[in-house]
């Protein structure tokens, strides 16, 4: 974030990444819906945008780069942002994202710490993308599985950032590569409160847990979990299934939201009435034990 004047912030994001898909329009929508999920967790409003694209010019048909660069068009159509440029260089393994441009009022940032004892934590999106992407490199994943991971990652962080803004939000963070716990480890990390995570609420695709049993796991899970588990205490009762889903890195994920509890239910009934249809409480901030999570 770069303070313009007294009214007046610009925040500065970028994201780029290898396909997860096979459909290159479908890519382009979900690299272009994740660049900009970092300014709707911030509570800006997403202005400008610029693609950024390696491709191999020599090995793939550049029918393919037109689709992934209209699936990113389209998207940021819907999201209202302006595409002002980009770069391309050629490269052997291809890429695609992009770099973002929002605004915000300098006072009303927020963070993804500062989280308040008693505050309530929604979570907007489904998990377990992560887990059905490595199924699908394995040609394990059903048709079904692949569409509702898809429907999730293209779907844009918009309306659950418009809504929040409306109540007492003391800290927001997409979830995505350092999965749910990680990500809500950075928001108590170091800090003079906890977090409690209520493990049957969080909201995730079924597939998921059914891959999740095979051992259908992506390496970042385990990264994410070797890294994290020194301050993460999860109960014997939570099943390994579900364990391995509050690790798995997403791409394109949801809004993890701290809310003041007595605004819990009216954000959340106007997320869902607005069709976040995902949205769950998945937890709260307590005051004990510090800089620690449990999943109970």
């Amino acid at each position: 974030m770069y303070k313009l004047t007294d009214n007046l912030a610009i925040i500065l994001s970028l994201d780029f990444f290898t396909p997860i898909v096979d459909d290159p329009y479908t890519f382009g929508q979900i690299a272009a819906a994740n660049a900009l999920s970092d300014i709707y967790a911030m509570g800006g409003e997403p202005v400008t945008s610029m693609n950024i694209v390696c491709f191999p010019v020599k090995t793939m048909d550049m029918v393919v780069l037109k689709e992934i660069l209209k699936g990113g068009l389209d998207k940021l159509m819907e999201a209202e942002v302006t595409l002002v440029g980009g770069h391309s260089v050629e490269d052997n393994e291809l890429k695609y994202g992009l770099s973002v441009t929002g605004t915000i009022h300098p006072d009303k940032v927020l963070r993804n710490h500062g989280t308040k004892v008693g505050d309530k934590l929604i979570l907007t999106k489904a998990l377990g993308t992560g887990i059905i992407n490595t199924a699908l490199k394995g040609d394990m994943a059903s048709d079904k599985a692949v569409a509702k991971s898809i429907d999730c990652m293209i779907t844009l962080n918009k309306v659950a950032a418009e809504l929040m803004l409306g109540y007492n939000i003391s800290a927001c963070t997409d979830v995505t590569g350092f999965g749910l716990l990680g990500h809500a480890s950075e928001m108590i990390e170091g800090t003079n409160v906890g977090m409690k995570i209520y493990a049957e609420s969080v909201p995730y695709i079924a597939e998921a847990a059914e891959y999740a049993k095979m051992g259908l796991l992506p390496a970042g899970l385990h990264r994410n979990r070797e890294f994290r588990e020194n301050i993460v205490q999860i109960g014997q009762n939570v099943p390994k299934y579900l364990q391995d889903i509050l690790y798995d890195p997403q791409t394109s994920g949801g809004l993890l939201i701290a809310v003041n509890d007595s605004d819990t239910e009216r954000l959340l009934n106007q997320m869902q009435n607005a069709g976040v249809s995902d949205a769950r409480i998945a937890g709260e901030t307590i005051a004990e034990p510090k800089g620690k999570i449990i999943v109970a």
